[in-house]
């Protein structure tokens, strides 16, 4: 009789168990269909049309209607008005030209300007920072500030807070020097004419 009773629980928790795990399968149905009002789908060339363009259009905002043409190649504008004339004025790229990264060599002597929010990635060489007040660049893939006549790190990412800040050569220093920038820039000769491209 025991093991009749044994067969009888076991039956009866299976077909419990059973009648939960199908109950269950279902998953609780929601009302809400994918592609219809409340769940819209896009396709990709409704994002290129429509999204694509007010991103653009809030870009060319931001940067205060610039931004409509140009390479992005790193122009600079000469400074009237900036409290220290020594300091060059750098141009904001085009908004096409500030998602690219720039390939630089810097020789020695030359000094790399970022304009405000720029990105430099130093791939070889050694360079230190530069600025025009007691402030430095923003090293981003360590957390911290980098000062003026601190040395930089390779394939660190620095964000140029303001005009007037950048990076040199280490005149100590005979190695190669290449920089990844985003954004504006120009290089400086050591007698302060621009360099050519």
């Amino acid at each position: 009789m025991s093991n009749q009773r044994i067969k009888i629980v076991v039956s009866g928790v299976l077909l419990w168990a059973a009648t939960i795990v199908t109950a269950g399968a279902d998953g609780g149905t929601s009302s809400v269909q994918p592609g219809s009002v409340d769940d819209p789908v896009i396709t990709k060339s409704y994002f290129e049309q429509n999204i694509s363009k007010y991103i653009a259009d809030e870009l060319s905002k931001q940067q205060g209607g610039k931004g409509s043409s140009g390479s992005g190649s790193g122009t600079t504008t000469p400074t009237t008005n900036s409290p220290e004339p020594s300091i060059p004025s750098v141009q904001a790229p085009a908004a096409e030209g500030s998602a690219s990264l720039d390939v630089i060599k810097l020789e020695p002597g030359q000094s790399l300007y970022g304009g405000a929010g720029s990105e430099i990635i130093v791939r070889t060489g050694k360079v230190t920072v530069f600025s025009s007040d007691d402030s430095g660049l923003a090293d981003v893939t360590i957390g911290k500030d980098i000062t003026a006549g601190a040395p930089v790190e390779l394939n660190h990412l620095l964000i140029v807070p303001r005009e007037g800040r950048g990076i040199k050569p280490d005149p100590k220093s005979k190695i190669e020097i290449y920089v990844m920038v985003r954004g504006s820039y120009m290089i400086m000769n050591a007698d302060g004419s621009k360099a050519t491209s």
